[in-house]
């Protein structure tokens, strides 16, 4: 019954051609045609057999190259499919599964694999959206050489591919962070690059000797190390407003994928510049990012979606809890006066505190959404200037406290205007 299953459209239409032309030549007495139904009754029924009897064992891998890309960059995924077994195959018919984002799902003809044959097949994928996706498994379908009978055999193993924000390479800026240690180093503000503290201290077990300092252990006769990179780490904070009615517009346009894409952006910048950072939303504390590690950022802020949040002050009150924090840095939707005023007030004596605005009353001009149906009613004047006023008046409380405040209207680059976090006068 299993064989009579897998057989095709074109081996059920020959199993019914036989059947038809049997019936015929009994009926007409035709021993030439019955001679002929028998053959084309046989045909798919031996194919049937064949294929369905035959062991085929075949060993898959899959390859991802790279396993984390960008929004809109590609990724070769690679297929190696070995016959294990001292048969030969048939027609091998291989499909690979991928959800809609990453494009139609890839089909491939082997015409025959050899006894412990071994072949790759390559193809690319891409994504405009964030996210992790898998891919896989892979389906294989083995047909005979007439086409009259498929059997499908499937995989289970699945491969992960993350797609990140796109991320913006950002001019080097003067920022302050506050950095911290233990034991005999105090805390204290310095650049976010870094002045190098080169003050030696005592080797200790488990020091990498990397670190020595050659100087100082000539010079005291016992083994110095450096003790910057043991002793100081730059702490800072990154706030992201995913609030849904913060944000305008959909797809990866929207002012909620800009505002992903340049915390992400943000964020590689300052790990590479040696920053730790503490990833908080509206809706509380999310993740820690070591300096340098900021693949753990992007794989964060992949998966992160829009929350239904009216407020900020879960944020907030995270920002204010968490303390420690030398440099804050916070990318911002739509903002109105109590809101501006909460933040305002985490600006201390000593912290370098940084806002970047989504300009919303942009995306509402570029997108037309609800500004092109108030035009037509004679509003979109009084709507425009409504939501101008609210923006002004956010970003004067927060210049007002000292932050530095950088405006970012739709189809901006954000390194356009990453020059102004080092202004100070901005804050004025």
């Amino acid at each position: 019954m299993t064989g009579l299953k897998a057989l095709t459209p074109r081996g059920r239409s020959f199993l019914a051609s036989g059947v038809a032309a049997l019936l015929c030549a009994l009926v007409l007495g035709e021993h030439d045609l019955l001679r002929v139904a028998v053959l084309i009754i046989a045909m798919p029924l031996i194919a049937s057999m064949v294929v369905t009897r035959t062991r085929y064992r075949l060993a898959s891998t899959r390859r991802l190259g790279p396993a984390r890309v960008q929004a809109g960059e590609e990724s070769t995924v690679t297929l190696r499919l070995e016959n294990v077994t001292r048969l030969p195959t048939g027609l091998l018919l291989v499909e690979d599964t991928l959800q809609y984002a990453l494009g139609t799902r890839p089909r491939f003809v082997l015409d025959r694999m050899e006894s412990r044959g071994v072949r790759e097949i390559d193809y690319k994928v891409s994504s405009d959206l964030r996210g992790r996706f898998p891919v896989g498994p892979l389906s294989v379908r083995i047909a005979d050489p007439f086409g009259l009978v498929e059997l499908t055999r499937s995989f289970t193993v699945t491969d992960t591919l993350v797609v990140t924000p796109e991320v913006v390479p950002l001019p080097p800026v003067r920022l302050s962070g506050e950095h911290s240690g233990g034991g005999d180093s105090r805390t204290r503000s310095v650049a976010a690059a870094g002045d190098d503290d080169v003050a030696p201290r005592e080797y200790r077990q488990g020091d990498d000797l990397r670190r020595v300092h050659w100087r100082s252990t000539a010079r005291r006769g016992e083994l110095m190390v450096r003790r910057e990179e043991q002793e100081l780490q730059s702490r800072g904070a990154l706030l992201l407003d995913t609030r849904r009615h913060a944000h305008r517009g959909e797809g990866p346009r929207s002012s909620f994928e800009v505002a992903v894409s340049a915390a992400a952006s943000i964020g590689v910048h300052l790990s590479a510049e040696g920053l730790a950072l503490r990833l908080v939303t509206d809706q509380g504390a999310r993740h820690v990012v070591d300096s340098g590690q900021s693949w753990s950022l992007l794989d964060t802020l992949a998966v992160i979606r829009q929350s239904t949040a009216r407020s900020l002050e879960h944020g907030v009150a995270a920002l204010r809890q968490g303390g420690g924090d030398g440099l804050i840095i916070a990318v911002l939707g739509a903002l109105d006066l109590e809101e501006a005023q909460a933040l305002a007030q985490l600006r201390r004596p000593g912290v370098t505190a940084v806002a970047v605005l989504l300009d919303l009353a942009s995306w509402d001009r570029a997108s037309g959404d609800r500004a092109s149906g108030d035009r037509a009613s004679g509003n979109g004047a009084s709507w425009d200037a409504v939501a101008d006023d609210g923006a002004r008046a956010a970003r004067s409380v927060l210049t007002g406290a000292g932050w530095r405040v950088l405006d970012l209207p739709a189809g901006a680059s954000l390194a356009g205007v990453w020059p102004e976090a080092g202004n100070k006068r901005s804050a004025a």
